[in-house]
């Protein structure tokens, strides 16, 4: 699990670096071309190199092995920085969208059409950075590098929201004077939108939310199929890190020896931990089928 750890922080700090690359890019190109909504999104890129530094110093912790204090592991870190990344989404957000408002009353000139370059290679690079973090994600079953990853999608929405509305100023300074600012206002409400549902996802696992339904079907059937096992009773599993730890009531015949049943335990949790490669632990608790 620990190799798991490294992949997702070298993809952290490969996504630091060309977010750092984009957020220079675009500021620089947004002030000198006048781009409200390309400033905009220059600051949502720099929020990404904080981002993605929480979350290589997150996946540094989670890869911690157990210890004394920690039993389970220290993978809670992972999932306790999607939830940072979560808030400062929302605080970049709030922040983006504030002072494109109040830049809104002030006199303003029609934006430089070279602004729009900024904003397509952004477009490319984190389009490609947010499919190959998703990816990853789902693959090391990550919270927050999947979170980083969301936070790299939504780049695209904001991206594509700030080059639309700078096109429509490009197009009639006149009629559409303000859009550009106003995209600069629409891509601060995206990535508020974006961090709330990060904070939300990353929450329910840090209060233990359970699986669903199809995975605890698959913690059944596999205990089933170990010889012995009567019936499966409880099931709870809780996320720590980028795997679950589980408890598992298990039925067998009460007329069994403790030894015998014991054997049972220990195929059934070798089992689970073979057949599913989301499961980092399991504790089975052996109870008689007859009663």
């Amino acid at each position: 699990m620990r190799a798991s750890y490294q992949i997702a922080r070298r993809a952290a700090l490969m996504g630091m670096a060309v977010s750092a690359l984009l957020a220079v890019l675009k500021i620089v190109a947004g002030s000198r071309a006048g781009s409200a909504a390309t400033v905009a999104d220059g600051f949502e890129s720099a929020a990404d190199v904080a981002a993605s530094g929480l979350l290589s110093l997150g996946l540094t912790l989670a890869a911690k092995p157990a210890d004394e204090d920690h039993p389970y592991g220290h993978g809670r870190f992972e999932i306790l920085t999607g939830l940072l990344i979560g808030l400062l989404l929302v605080a970049t957000g709030v922040g983006i969208t504030t002072a494109s408002w109040m830049a809104m009353a002030g006199e303003s000139t029609p934006p430089s059409s070279f602004a729009a370059w900024a904003l397509v290679i952004s477009l490319i690079a984190k389009g490609s950075m947010s499919y190959q973090k998703i990816r990853l994600a789902k693959r090391i079953r990550s919270s927050a590098l999947a979170a980083d990853g969301k936070n790299d999608l939504v780049d695209l929405i904001s991206g594509g929201t700030a080059l639309a509305c700078l096109g429509l100023t490009l197009l009639d300074p006149v009629r559409f004077r303000h859009a550009d600012s106003i995209g600069a206002v629409l891509v601060g409400l995206i990535v508020v939108f974006l961090g709330l549902q990060v904070i939300l996802e990353t929450s329910g696992q840090l209060v233990d939310t359970m699986p669903a339904g199809g995975q605890l079907q698959e913690l059944r059937a596999a205990a089933m199929r170990v010889p012995g096992v009567a019936g499966i009773e409880k099931v709870h599993a809780r996320k720590t890190g980028l795997r679950w730890h589980v408890d598992m009531h298990v039925h067998v015949d009460s007329n069994m020896s403790v030894r015998d049943s014991h054997m049972i335990a220990g195929k059934v949790k070798s089992a689970l931990r073979e057949e599913l490669d989301w499961i980092e632990n399991v504790l089975i608790h052996i109870e008689p089928a007859n009663e």
